[in-house]
């Protein structure tokens, strides 16, 4: 069993170093989120499991130049009009913690999912939340499931906090294979983890089969849906899993305002779960204190912007064509995506394709599994997609 009282100098320490002992800094411009620990192989690249990894920079404390930055999954229309006007009318308050409104958030919030408020925990990020999530349940070990590949901050800091992983391989369709995620259950599992879609595949898993799974597992341990990607569904409502919370089970859905509300530097991000699972959270963390007074606001106007949220995913899903039909012509392979971002095949090593494509200032993400080299290339503006391919296409020739 792992001290429950880790002290917060130990976190910090553990949290930024490598198994091998090498710091690892942040790098903010290569990726949406820091990994935090990363296990590096002779070659520096991250290491996830025995069936993935993720190639690097060379030098990840560079911070070249790009004229398409494809590489974090931030929406390039953002924030929206209203947004912006909540933001700046707010900004004289920055001054002020925003306590008071943070609640008015909750309550609309709470108003929109359907949900009574005591079931809302904020935080800056879903990332924050999937993170304080780990640090919680796993102090006194235990093991997480998930997807493999998945989306690794909360694997990260669970392995971190004390807490092992236990991968299991996507289905070859892409969706998550909830029957031996099921059988991967054990009496150390702390709890179930499930982006969807998925991050780095862009995939989804049916929704009712998920909703199925998810409705008989949270009764043996919880269950966490990561849905920051939902909404660039036409239909994401329907493939929610945000129903289960008002039946009493035991899951967490994470969302976020950083993706398809364009407010990836703005820091608003909220779980829905069971009272008593946050209140277990809130106990040790105050998730709601990193988000900003302008933020707050900024977040209200955003909800109330639905022409935006349309135009964000209409856009989104034209790049997307745009990218399918240019890959097809170079005689490319890719994995259909129903996200901001799609994965492909590329025949060529992948810390020499991050640095030819950046070259070309052009920045991606490049990805080792299922045995074969992938870019992962976020959607931008049509320009900044019409930019990528014609530097793939010098890459790749």
């Amino acid at each position: 069993m792992k001290n429950e009282n880790l002290n917060r100098r130990d976190w910090i320490k553990r949290g930024f170093l490598t198994a091998g002992g090498v710091t690892l800094f942040p790098y903010v411009t290569f990726a949406e989120t820091a990994k935090v620990p990363v296990q590096l192989d002779v070659n520096g690249d991250a290491v996830y499991s025995p069936f993935f990894k993720e190639y690097l920079p060379e030098n990840l404390r560079e911070f070249p130049i790009l004229e398409a930055k494809l590489n974090a999954n931030e929406n390039p229309y953002g924030p929206s009009p209203m947004a912006l006007e909540a933001l700046k009318k707010s900004a004289a308050g920055g001054n002020r913690y925003a306590w008071k409104e943070l609640f008015q958030l909750v309550d609309k919030i709470a108003e929109f999912e359907g949900v009574a408020p005591k079931n809302i925990m904020m935080g800056p990020g879903s990332s924050d939340l999937l993170e304080k999530t780990a640090m919680v349940l796993f102090m006194n070990g235990g093991n997480v499931v998930s997807a493999d590949p998945a989306y690794m901050s909360l694997i990260r800091v669970a392995e971190a906090a004390g807490g092992t992983w236990k991968p299991v391989p996507l289905k070859n369709d892409w969706s998550h294979d909830l029957k031996a995620m099921e059988e991967a259950i054990d009496s150390e599992t702390k709890l179930v983890y499930i982006c969807n879609p998925n991050n780095p595949t862009g995939t989804t898993t049916d929704a009712a089969e998920l909703l199925d799974f998810c409705s008989r597992i949270s009764e043996r341990v919880p269950v966490f849906v990561d849905e920051a990607y939902l909404w660039f569904l036409e239909d994401g409502t329907e493939q929610s899993m945000v129903s289960l919370i008002n039946e009493g089970k035991d899951v967490i859905i994470a969302r976020t305002f950083s993706k398809i509300h364009g407010m990836a530097g703005l820091r608003v991000g909220y779980a829905i779960a069971q009272e008593t699972t946050l209140d277990k959270i809130q106990k040790i963390t105050r998730a709601g204190m990193g988000i900003s007074y302008p933020s707050v606001f900024a977040a209200m106007g955003a909800m109330d912007d639905t022409e935006f949220l349309e135009s964000s995913r209409r856009q989104n899903m034209a790049c997307r064509e745009y990218v399918y039909e240019s890959l097809t012509q170079m005689g490319l392979e890719y994995v259909p995506s129903h996200t901001s971002f799609l994965i492909f095949p590329i025949e060529m090593e992948g810390k020499d394709f991050l640095k030819k494509m950046t070259d070309l200032k052009v920045g991606v993400r490049a990805f080792n599994f299922m045995n074969r080299n992938w870019c992962r290339v976020s959607m931008g503006t049509m320009d900044e997609m019409k930019l990528f391919t014609a530097a793939l296409g010098q890459v790749l020739t």
